[in-house]
């Protein structure tokens, strides 16, 4: 920059500078034993805890807030364009099992680069970039020449995400869904599509399904007047326990029959429900839910009616102000309805 600071360019954006080095190329993160010498990475004490009163270095400090990078050697962290890179690799000297025989080994063939976006910190996106081994399996009998190793908490198969993080994003699906999870996921440092959210939650393992004590049993449509299916669920939590194919007896009565355990049965009406509650489980109490309850209700009250409807005196039609005679004058609306009752009697003395 010539004098005056006036510079003769544009600026050329600074590189980034990585934040703590390590690595066998670096010195140790340590103080200095120098007294007088400027020590760039102090230890740190420790005050809580059972390592109370020791003290940690950078290392030991990246290891605790970071426990699922203890496997793996930290060499860099890289702060660039608000996010947060963790350049690390695997060490030589640990041993993995080969995925297809169990073989343990260590011998490795190459190495290749993985990229794993983690949970933020500070607010900053955080990226690992982990160097790891793909190793020989020693088994001549084995299928797999080679394999990848992988870190236990930290990667999985075709993983492009830890686990902490997966598990997040799994919470947040489960929670909003797609556009609303993303929202937040967005606010939360991790912008994600709203479709990743929808096969993580797609992907997510059923619940164990417990026989439940109430068994609520009903039928719903999936295309009205031409294909049904069956509802489970469990009354007492309300959560849904398992769909079946069609609204016969023969599927009902497999899965009681599967399911022992069950109390009270609360269905519907259909005679196919009654049948297979009876031939499955013989023991258990059937009720009708409170809807059907009420529809019975009301259709018992229209027949008692129907069938008494001579009893009930000759209908009469409304008599209108007019024919009572009452005057105009005389007539009362509420005082909300007073506007709108002058608006009706000028247009209809106005006529059309």
């Amino acid at each position: 920059m010539p004098e005056g600071g006036i510079s003769s360019g544009p600026a050329r954006p600074a590189a980034a500078a990585p934040l703590l080095p390590f690595g066998s190329a670096n010195p140790p993160c340590r103080p200095s034993r120098d007294p007088g010498a400027e020590a760039p990475w102090q230890e740190f004490p420790v005050t809580g805890g059972a390592d109370s009163g020791s003290r940690l270095t950078c290392e030991g400090l990246i290891e605790r807030l970071f426990p699922r990078l203890e496997a793996v050697r930290v060499e860099q962290l890289v702060l660039a364009d608000s996010v947060l890179r963790v350049v690390s690799r695997t060490r030589d000297e640990r041993v993995c099992a080969c995925p297809g025989c169990g073989t343990p080994s260590r011998r490795t063939h190459s190495r290749y680069e993985r990229r794993l976006a983690d949970i933020p910190v500070g607010g900053r996106r955080n990226v690992i970039e982990l160097s790891v081994r793909r190793l020989f399996c020693d088994n001549s009998g084995c299928t797999r020449v080679t394999f990848a190793e992988q870190v236990e908490g930290l990667t999985f198969f075709y993983g492009r995400r830890t686990p902490l993080l997966r598990g997040v994003l799994e919470a947040v699906g489960a929670a909003l869904a797609g556009r609303a999870g993303g929202r937040l996921a967005a606010v939360l440092s991790v912008p994600v599509d709203r479709s990743v959210l929808l096969r993580l939650v797609m992907a997510l393992p059923d619940p164990p399904t417990v026989t439940p004590r109430v068994l609520g049993v009903d039928d719903f449509a999936t295309r009205k007047g031409h294909v049904y299916g069956t509802l489970l669920v469990d009354v007492e939590t309300r959560a849904p326990i398992d769909t079946l194919q069609g609204r016969e007896a023969g599927p009902l009565a497999s899965w009681l029959a599967d399911h022992p355990g069950v109390e009270i049965i609360c269905r519907d009406r259909s005679g196919s429900y009654i049948d297979a509650a009876r031939t499955a489980a013989p023991s258990a109490i059937q009720v009708a839910d409170r809807w059907h309850i009420w529809n019975n209700l009301g259709k018992g009250v229209e027949r008692c009616v129907t069938f008494h409807r001579r009893c009930l005196p000759p209908w009469a039609p409304e008599v209108g102000p007019q024919q009572a005679g009452i005057s105009d004058e005389e007539e009362t609306f509420p005082a909300s309805h007073r506007r709108t009752a002058e608006l009706a009697r000028i247009r209809w003395h106005q006529g059309p």
